[in-house]
């Protein structure tokens, strides 16, 4: 295999490059054999052979302009109309097709921030109100928008926003509030009837996090299944992200940000500049320039699986969760967190620990995602099922078992990791040489992960997270450096 470190003088042969692109995607975890619990969500080879197709029709053409290529805009609108009916939005709702939830969640934040400055100009310090378990992705867009997070404790139970809590957490400054629905730590729906009347009280806006349950929640309503109310049909709620490339089974990358009163709302998200010597810009979002084929693709499987095959692979998932959550629960070393109803949940140990069991599981070709502890929640293990995990998970659930059983002994007891007094005097003035200082730690100069993650997992955990935030942006710019 050639390798290729700089631009080729001479260009190579396209075989010889798709070969190459084969090899270094060997290195990848194994999604297509369902043995990964998060990130790829595959509705099997037919859905994925007319992803691919759809994609690639629409690979060059360029969403910057609806006037050059209509067809592109068309597709995003027929899409939109379908997300909207399945959150329940009348004819007053609009939306915007996105890259993901990250950037929906971006746009959600910037239209409260704009909208507070035409209505409420007396807030010059825009404050947005979250509960501990809302995405990260919120505080990103705080961060760029210049809004300030208001974090509230959820209920140390549930994992749920406490309605009480979020109320009392209100200021002349809030702009927007925000729920999930489900919350993606422990896969939990927070109260949004109560929070939406909160909302309603306090004139604020109300964004409800549904970017992974948006494909899934309305057909496991429409089953029967216990989903609570989430959508823009509950009074208060005034916009709604949901993910068409997580549940909804489309590729990346695909979401949408929907506002309950569109016209009112949307115009706010938008960006337009005809004040240079260029063209005019007019970008509904971030992007400018972005190809069409992700929304392609998007109303192809939309259309291709249609109500019934959702409600079919919602089922069924249904009731391998079903399965998986009674077969934690029988694992005595093992404690699910929260209620999780839906296809996430999380459990943790205090016999065990769990970062050294994703690693044992990852040794048996299995990934499962580590979460630090924060607020109430323990460090503990995440599972995001789909329907790509569902004809091996009973595979998964014997490997997790007999996990569990290998470090269920005295010497592998969970412990609470002290800080060298060296290393925790330097979180005073963090820097880069910290980070190298911890990893000399382990072996190595921090370009590369170490072979067996639990020991530098249990060591940030130990860490207050604005210095664990440091040391992972260290890592992860000292990774891509080339």
């Amino acid at each position: 295999m050639t390798q290729t470190t700089a631009l080729p003088l001479q260009g190579r042969d396209s075989d010889e490059l798709l070969a190459e692109l084969k090899a270094r995607q060997n290195k990848d975890l194994n999604w297509r054999e369902g043995r990964v619990f998060s990130y790829v969500y595959d509705a099997g080879p037919e859905a994925m052979a007319l992803l691919k197709d759809a994609f690639n029709m629409y690979l060059t053409e360029n969403g910057l302009d609806p006037t050059t290529f209509p067809s592109a805009m068309e597709l995003e609108k027929d899409v939109l109309r379908m997300a909207i009916e399945l959150m329940n939005g009348d004819e007053e709702a609009e939306g915007t097709f996105t890259s993901g939830g990250t950037e929906s969640l971006l746009l959600s934040v910037k239209t409260a921030r704009d909208y507070a400055r035409e209505n409420k100009p007396d807030i010059t310090q825009p404050e947005l109100l979250l509960p501990e378990t809302a995405h990260a992705s919120f505080f990103k867009a705080c961060h760029y928008f210049d809004v300030k997070p208001v974090v509230v404790p959820v209920d140390p139970i549930s994992f749920t926003a406490d309605p009480t809590a979020m109320a009392n957490a209100i200021t002349a400054n809030t702009i927007m509030m925000v729920a999930s629905a489900p919350s993606y730590a422990h896969g939990v729906i927070d109260p949004i009837r109560a929070l939406g009347e909160i909302a309603l009280k306090h004139e604020l806006l109300f964004h409800v996090d549904c970017c992974v349950g948006g494909m899934y929640l309305p057909f496991a309503h429409e089953l029967g299944f216990d989903t609570g109310e989430f959508d823009l049909s509950v009074p208060g709620v005034t916009q709604i992200s949901m993910d068409f490339h997580k549940l909804g089974y489309a590729a990346k990358g695909a979401s949408a940000i929907l506002y309950k009163h569109g016209q009112l709302m949307r115009r706010h998200q938008y960006f337009a500049w005809s004040g240079w010597s260029g063209y005019s810009v007019i970008n509904p979002t971030v992007m400018s320039t972005k190809s069409a084929g992700p929304v392609a693709a998007c109303w192809a499987i939309m259309n291709k699986l249609g109500k019934r095959g959702y409600l079919d692979l919602v089922a069924k998932t249904q009731a391998a969760c079903d399965e998986i959550r009674g077969a934690i629960s029988d694992i005595p070393q093992l404690t699910l967190l929260g209620d999780s109803k839906m296809n996430l949940l999380a459990f943790s140990s205090d016999k065990i620990d769990v970062f050294k069991l994703a690693e044992q599981m990852k040794k048996r070709n299995w990934y499962i995602q580590p979460q630090f502890a924060f607020g109430a929640s323990p460090a503990n293990i995440h599972l995001t099922i789909s329907h790509g995990n569902l004809h091996g998970f009973r595979e998964f659930l014997t490997d997790l078992r007999a996990c569990v059983q290998e470090l269920d002994t005295e010497d592998a007891q969970a412990a609470m990791v002290e800080l060298p007094e060296e290393i925790a005097a330097l979180f005073d003035n963090p820097s880069p040489q910290l980070f190298s200082d911890l990893a000399a730690m382990f072996g190595g100069d921090g370009s590369e992960p170490p072979e067996n993650m639990d020991e530098v997992n249990n060591l940030l955990n130990a860490m207050p997270h604005q210095i664990r935030d440091q040391l992972i942006t260290e890592f992860v710019n000292r990774m891509f450096s080339t």
